[in-house]
């Protein structure tokens, strides 16, 4: 391996996500930030919530003639 290319590697990077959970994992970077962990995921969560990008859930609803909960 070559000497001085590699990132350092820090084993105390802080993930915030959007929903307010911190934990620490190991990243090459300080800080993380991501918009949904293991506390809000449906998956783990059991509860549907859905993630509106753009406008992409209006979108749908409009073009099929349905109407929001």
């Amino acid at each position: 391996m070559q000497n001085g290319i590699h990132p350092k590697y820090n084993n105390e990077a802080v993930v915030k996500c959007a929903c307010g959970n911190t934990f620490t994992t190991g990243s090459v970077k300080d800080e993380l930030k991501v918009d949904i962990c293991s506390q809000c995921h449906p998956y783990f969560t059991g509860k549907q919530k859905n993630v509106d990008v753009g406008g992409r859930v209006d979108r749908f609803m409009k073009k099929f003639n349905l109407k929001s909960e």
